[in-house]
Protein backbone atom coordinates (compact mmCIF):
# COMPACT_ATOMS: atom_id res chain seq x y z
CA UNK A 1 0.00 0.00 0.00
CA UNK A 2 1.28 3.48 -0.92
CA UNK A 3 2.18 5.56 2.10
CA UNK A 4 0.69 9.01 2.60
CA UNK A 5 3.25 11.76 2.07
CA UNK A 6 4.39 14.32 4.64
CA UNK A 7 6.30 17.55 4.07
CA UNK A 8 7.90 19.47 6.91
CA UNK A 9 10.85 21.81 7.22
CA UNK A 10 12.92 24.08 9.42
CA UNK A 11 14.64 27.41 8.78
CA UNK A 12 18.44 27.23 9.27
CA UNK A 13 18.86 30.42 11.29
CA UNK A 14 20.89 28.97 14.18
CA UNK A 15 21.91 25.79 15.95
CA UNK A 16 19.37 23.12 16.85
CA UNK A 17 18.28 23.26 20.50
CA UNK A 18 16.10 21.31 22.92
CA UNK A 19 13.02 23.17 21.71
CA UNK A 20 13.57 21.80 18.22
CA UNK A 21 14.06 18.31 19.64
CA UNK A 22 10.76 18.14 21.52
CA UNK A 23 8.88 20.47 19.17
CA UNK A 24 9.67 18.72 15.90
CA UNK A 25 12.55 16.27 15.63
CA UNK A 26 11.17 13.58 17.94
CA UNK A 27 7.92 13.70 15.99
CA UNK A 28 9.73 13.59 12.64
CA UNK A 29 11.60 10.47 13.71
CA UNK A 30 8.37 8.67 14.62
CA UNK A 31 6.62 9.68 11.39
CA UNK A 32 9.28 7.91 9.30
CA UNK A 33 7.80 4.52 10.18
CA UNK A 34 4.39 5.13 8.65
CA UNK A 35 4.73 7.92 6.06
CA UNK A 36 6.70 8.93 2.99
CA UNK A 37 8.55 11.83 4.62
CA UNK A 38 10.14 14.82 2.92
CA UNK A 39 12.19 16.91 5.38
CA UNK A 40 13.35 20.24 4.00
CA UNK A 41 16.02 22.72 5.04
CA UNK A 42 14.04 25.91 4.38
CA UNK A 43 16.91 28.19 3.39
CA UNK A 44 14.80 30.46 1.15
CA UNK A 45 12.54 31.07 4.15
CA UNK A 46 15.59 31.82 6.28
CA UNK A 47 16.78 34.41 3.77
CA UNK A 48 13.47 36.27 4.13
CA UNK A 49 14.28 37.22 7.72
CA UNK A 50 18.10 37.06 7.66
CA UNK A 51 18.88 38.96 4.45
CA UNK A 52 20.44 41.87 6.38
CA UNK A 53 22.81 39.59 8.30
CA UNK A 54 25.74 37.42 7.23
CA UNK A 55 23.77 35.32 4.77
CA UNK A 56 26.63 32.84 4.28
CA UNK A 57 25.71 31.56 7.74
CA UNK A 58 22.45 30.16 6.37
CA UNK A 59 24.29 27.36 4.56
CA UNK A 60 26.62 26.84 7.52
CA UNK A 61 23.66 26.40 9.87
CA UNK A 62 21.89 24.24 7.27
CA UNK A 63 24.69 21.67 7.28
CA UNK A 64 24.96 21.84 11.07
CA UNK A 65 21.20 21.37 11.47
CA UNK A 66 21.12 18.32 9.22
CA UNK A 67 23.87 16.72 11.32
CA UNK A 68 21.57 17.11 14.33
CA UNK A 69 18.54 15.82 12.41
CA UNK A 70 20.37 12.63 11.52
CA UNK A 71 21.93 12.37 14.98
CA UNK A 72 18.45 12.56 16.50
CA UNK A 73 17.18 9.70 14.34
CA UNK A 74 16.25 11.01 10.91
CA UNK A 75 17.30 8.32 8.42
CA UNK A 76 18.17 9.63 4.93
CA UNK A 77 17.52 6.14 3.56
CA UNK A 78 13.92 6.25 4.76
CA UNK A 79 13.22 9.99 4.44
CA UNK A 80 14.08 12.51 1.75
CA UNK A 81 16.31 15.16 3.33
CA UNK A 82 17.05 18.12 1.07
CA UNK A 83 17.80 21.82 0.77
CA UNK A 84 14.95 23.96 -0.50
CA UNK A 85 17.17 26.08 -2.78
CA UNK A 86 18.59 22.93 -4.42
CA UNK A 87 15.15 22.34 -5.95
CA UNK A 88 14.42 25.32 -8.27
CA UNK A 89 10.89 24.06 -8.87
CA UNK A 90 9.95 25.63 -5.52
CA UNK A 91 10.58 29.08 -6.99
CA UNK A 92 8.71 28.34 -10.22
CA UNK A 93 5.61 27.10 -8.43
CA UNK A 94 5.88 30.05 -6.04
CA UNK A 95 5.67 32.39 -9.04
CA UNK A 96 2.60 30.61 -10.43
CA UNK A 97 0.85 30.63 -7.05
CA UNK A 98 1.76 34.31 -6.54
CA UNK A 99 -0.29 35.23 -9.61
CA UNK A 100 -3.47 33.71 -8.17
CA UNK A 101 -3.17 34.55 -4.44
CA UNK A 102 -5.09 37.69 -3.35
CA UNK A 103 -3.07 40.11 -1.23
CA UNK A 104 -5.91 40.18 1.31
CA UNK A 105 -5.34 36.51 2.07
CA UNK A 106 -1.73 37.26 2.98
CA UNK A 107 -2.44 40.36 5.04
CA UNK A 108 -4.92 38.53 7.23
CA UNK A 109 -2.55 35.59 7.86
CA UNK A 110 -2.20 35.38 11.69
CA UNK A 111 1.39 34.14 11.62
CA UNK A 112 2.42 37.06 9.41
CA UNK A 113 1.14 39.52 12.02
CA UNK A 114 2.74 37.57 14.87
CA UNK A 115 6.12 37.45 13.13
CA UNK A 116 6.03 41.20 12.45
CA UNK A 117 5.64 41.79 16.20
CA UNK A 118 8.02 39.06 17.33
CA UNK A 119 10.81 40.04 14.93
CA UNK A 120 10.34 43.79 15.28
CA UNK A 121 14.12 44.27 15.36
CA UNK A 122 14.25 43.15 11.70
CA UNK A 123 12.97 45.00 8.65
CA UNK A 124 10.33 42.60 7.37
CA UNK A 125 8.40 45.11 5.30
CA UNK A 126 9.35 43.30 2.12
CA UNK A 127 7.48 41.74 -0.79
CA UNK A 128 9.03 38.34 -0.01
CA UNK A 129 8.05 38.29 3.63
CA UNK A 130 4.44 39.23 2.90
CA UNK A 131 4.36 36.39 0.38
CA UNK A 132 6.16 33.76 2.47
CA UNK A 133 2.91 31.76 2.96
CA UNK A 134 2.76 31.42 -0.84
CA UNK A 135 6.27 29.95 -0.88
CA UNK A 136 5.23 27.69 1.98
CA UNK A 137 2.23 26.57 -0.04
CA UNK A 138 4.51 25.81 -2.99
CA UNK A 139 6.74 23.73 -0.69
CA UNK A 140 3.79 21.59 0.34
CA UNK A 141 1.93 21.36 -2.96
CA UNK A 142 5.05 20.67 -5.02
CA UNK A 143 5.33 17.25 -3.36
CA UNK A 144 1.57 16.70 -3.28
CA UNK A 145 1.87 16.26 0.47
CA UNK A 146 -1.20 14.69 2.04
CA UNK A 147 -0.34 15.72 5.58
CA UNK A 148 1.57 18.50 7.31
CA UNK A 149 2.57 18.14 10.99
CA UNK A 150 1.18 21.15 12.86
CA UNK A 151 -0.03 22.20 16.28
CA UNK A 152 -3.58 23.47 16.71
CA UNK A 153 -2.42 27.09 16.61
CA UNK A 154 -1.01 26.55 13.10
CA UNK A 155 -4.19 25.20 11.53
CA UNK A 156 -5.32 28.64 10.25
CA UNK A 157 -2.01 28.95 8.44
CA UNK A 158 -2.40 25.56 6.80
CA UNK A 159 -5.89 26.56 5.73
CA UNK A 160 -4.32 29.29 3.60
CA UNK A 161 -2.34 26.61 1.75
CA UNK A 162 -5.58 24.68 1.27
CA UNK A 163 -7.28 27.79 -0.14
CA UNK A 164 -4.41 28.36 -2.56
CA UNK A 165 -4.55 24.69 -3.63
CA UNK A 166 -8.30 24.96 -4.14
CA UNK A 167 -7.89 28.09 -6.29
CA UNK A 168 -5.08 26.53 -8.33
CA UNK A 169 -7.12 23.41 -8.97
CA UNK A 170 -10.23 25.34 -9.96
CA UNK A 171 -8.62 27.90 -12.26
CA UNK A 172 -6.43 25.52 -14.22
CA UNK A 173 -8.15 22.16 -14.04
CA UNK A 174 -11.47 21.63 -12.26
CA UNK A 175 -13.40 24.32 -14.15
CA UNK A 176 -12.42 22.48 -17.36
CA UNK A 177 -13.81 19.23 -15.92
CA UNK A 178 -10.33 17.83 -15.28
CA UNK A 179 -9.15 16.24 -12.00
CA UNK A 180 -7.44 18.42 -9.38
CA UNK A 181 -3.76 19.11 -9.94
CA UNK A 182 -2.78 18.84 -6.27
CA UNK A 183 -4.39 17.48 -3.11
CA UNK A 184 -5.55 19.83 -0.38
CA UNK A 185 -3.19 18.96 2.48
CA UNK A 186 -4.62 17.96 5.83
CA UNK A 187 -3.21 18.80 9.25
CA UNK A 188 -1.37 16.03 11.04
CA UNK A 189 -2.19 17.29 14.51
CA UNK A 190 0.73 16.94 16.86
CA UNK A 191 1.21 17.92 20.46
CA UNK A 192 4.26 20.16 20.66
CA UNK A 193 5.49 20.51 24.26
CA UNK A 194 5.99 24.16 25.14
CA UNK A 195 9.58 24.76 26.15
CA UNK A 196 10.65 28.27 27.09
CA UNK A 197 14.21 29.52 27.03
CA UNK A 198 16.44 29.48 30.10
CA UNK A 199 15.19 32.96 31.01
CA UNK A 200 11.49 32.09 30.48
CA UNK A 201 11.35 34.05 27.23
CA UNK A 202 10.81 32.29 23.90
CA UNK A 203 13.79 30.10 23.05
CA UNK A 204 15.72 32.10 20.47
CA UNK A 205 19.24 32.49 19.13
CA UNK A 206 18.92 36.27 19.54
CA UNK A 207 18.30 35.84 23.28
CA UNK A 208 21.10 33.26 23.69
CA UNK A 209 18.80 31.37 26.06
CA UNK A 210 18.85 27.87 24.59
CA UNK A 211 20.56 24.57 25.30
CA UNK A 212 21.86 23.32 21.97
CA UNK A 213 21.96 19.68 20.96
CA UNK A 214 25.67 20.10 20.26
CA UNK A 215 26.48 21.61 23.69
CA UNK A 216 29.05 19.79 25.82
CA UNK A 217 28.11 18.42 29.26
CA UNK A 218 29.98 21.32 30.83
CA UNK A 219 28.06 23.87 28.75
CA UNK A 220 24.73 22.24 29.60
CA UNK A 221 25.53 22.21 33.33
CA UNK A 222 26.59 25.87 33.25
CA UNK A 223 23.46 26.94 31.35
CA UNK A 224 21.10 25.05 33.66
CA UNK A 225 22.68 26.72 36.69
CA UNK A 226 21.72 30.09 35.16
CA UNK A 227 18.07 29.13 34.69
CA UNK A 228 15.30 31.20 36.25
CA UNK A 229 13.57 29.49 39.16
CA UNK A 230 10.75 30.40 41.54
CA UNK A 231 11.19 34.19 42.03
CA UNK A 232 9.48 34.10 45.44
CA UNK A 233 11.79 31.46 46.90
CA UNK A 234 14.69 33.37 48.40
CA UNK A 235 16.14 30.72 50.75
CA UNK A 236 16.38 26.94 50.61
CA UNK A 237 14.09 26.72 53.65
CA UNK A 238 11.33 28.69 51.91
CA UNK A 239 8.50 26.58 50.45
CA UNK A 240 8.70 26.51 46.66
CA UNK A 241 6.07 27.06 44.00
CA UNK A 242 6.86 24.64 41.14
CA UNK A 243 4.22 26.13 38.84
CA UNK A 244 6.24 29.36 38.82
CA UNK A 245 9.58 27.63 38.19
CA UNK A 246 11.11 27.19 34.74
CA UNK A 247 13.30 24.33 35.96
CA UNK A 248 10.18 22.42 36.98
CA UNK A 249 8.69 23.13 33.55
CA UNK A 250 11.67 21.35 31.98
CA UNK A 251 11.08 18.34 34.22
CA UNK A 252 7.47 18.28 32.99
CA UNK A 253 8.72 17.94 29.43
CA UNK A 254 11.71 15.64 29.88
CA UNK A 255 10.89 13.57 32.99
CA UNK A 256 7.22 13.94 33.86
CA UNK A 257 7.38 10.75 35.96
CA UNK A 258 9.51 12.65 38.49
CA UNK A 259 7.33 15.71 38.84
CA UNK A 260 4.90 14.52 41.52
CA UNK A 261 7.71 13.73 43.96
CA UNK A 262 9.67 16.80 42.93
CA UNK A 263 6.64 19.06 43.39
CA UNK A 264 6.05 17.72 46.89
CA UNK A 265 9.71 18.06 47.88
CA UNK A 266 9.82 21.59 46.52
CA UNK A 267 6.63 22.63 48.34
CA UNK A 268 8.03 21.23 51.58
CA UNK A 269 11.50 22.74 51.05
CA UNK A 270 13.12 19.29 51.04
CA UNK A 271 15.17 20.16 47.98
CA UNK A 272 16.87 23.42 47.08
CA UNK A 273 17.08 25.08 43.69
CA UNK A 274 20.80 24.36 43.30
CA UNK A 275 20.34 20.60 43.76
CA UNK A 276 17.24 20.65 41.57
CA UNK A 277 19.23 22.32 38.79
CA UNK A 278 22.10 19.87 39.15
CA UNK A 279 19.71 16.93 38.80
CA UNK A 280 18.11 18.53 35.74
CA UNK A 281 21.52 19.13 34.17
CA UNK A 282 22.41 15.46 34.64
CA UNK A 283 19.08 14.47 33.08
CA UNK A 284 19.55 16.72 30.03
CA UNK A 285 23.18 15.65 29.56
CA UNK A 286 22.02 12.01 29.39
CA UNK A 287 19.27 12.89 26.91
CA UNK A 288 21.63 14.79 24.61
CA UNK A 289 24.55 12.33 24.91
CA UNK A 290 23.50 9.86 22.18
CA UNK A 291 22.84 12.77 19.82
CA UNK A 292 26.26 14.27 20.52
CA UNK A 293 27.93 10.86 20.14
CA UNK A 294 26.27 10.34 16.76
CA UNK A 295 27.22 13.90 15.74
CA UNK A 296 30.88 13.18 16.51
CA UNK A 297 30.70 10.07 14.33
CA UNK A 298 29.10 11.95 11.42
CA UNK A 299 31.64 14.78 11.61
CA UNK A 300 34.47 12.33 10.89
CA UNK A 301 33.34 12.34 7.25
CA UNK A 302 33.45 15.95 6.05
CA UNK A 303 31.57 15.05 2.85
CA UNK A 304 28.74 13.03 4.38
CA UNK A 305 26.17 15.82 4.77
CA UNK A 306 26.85 17.11 1.26
CA UNK A 307 26.19 13.59 -0.05
CA UNK A 308 22.96 13.32 1.94
CA UNK A 309 21.68 16.65 0.65
CA UNK A 310 22.76 15.92 -2.92
CA UNK A 311 20.94 12.59 -2.98
CA UNK A 312 17.95 14.17 -1.23
CA UNK A 313 17.81 16.92 -3.83
CA UNK A 314 17.80 14.31 -6.61
CA UNK A 315 14.86 12.49 -5.03
CA UNK A 316 13.03 15.75 -4.35
CA UNK A 317 13.57 17.05 -7.88
CA UNK A 318 12.24 13.82 -9.35
CA UNK A 319 8.92 14.38 -7.56
CA UNK A 320 8.94 18.18 -7.89
CA UNK A 321 9.76 18.02 -11.61
CA UNK A 322 6.78 15.81 -12.33
CA UNK A 323 4.42 18.10 -10.39
CA UNK A 324 5.65 21.32 -11.96
CA UNK A 325 5.44 19.73 -15.43
CA UNK A 326 1.79 18.84 -14.84
CA UNK A 327 0.98 22.33 -13.52
CA UNK A 328 2.95 24.07 -16.28
CA UNK A 329 1.01 22.12 -18.90
CA UNK A 330 -2.31 22.92 -17.22
CA UNK A 331 -1.46 26.64 -17.05
CA UNK A 332 0.17 27.20 -20.45
CA UNK A 333 -1.11 24.24 -22.44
Amino acid sequence: MTKLRILSGMRPTGKMHLGHLVGALENWVQLQDDYDCFYMVADWHALMSEYQNDTYLIRKYAYDNVIDWISAGIDPKRSTVFMQSDVPEHVELHMILSTITPIGWLERCPTYKEQMVELKDKDLSTYAFLGYPVLQASDILLYKANLVPVGEDQIPHLELTREIARRLNYLFSVKNNNPPLVPEPEAKLTRFPRLLGLDRRKMSKSYENAIHLSDSPQEIAAKVQMMFTDPSRLKKTDPGHPAECNVYAYYKVFADRLTDTLSQDCHQAKIGCTDCKKNLADLLINIVKPIRDKRAEIEKDSHYIKKVLSLGAEKAREVAGKTISEIHKAVFG
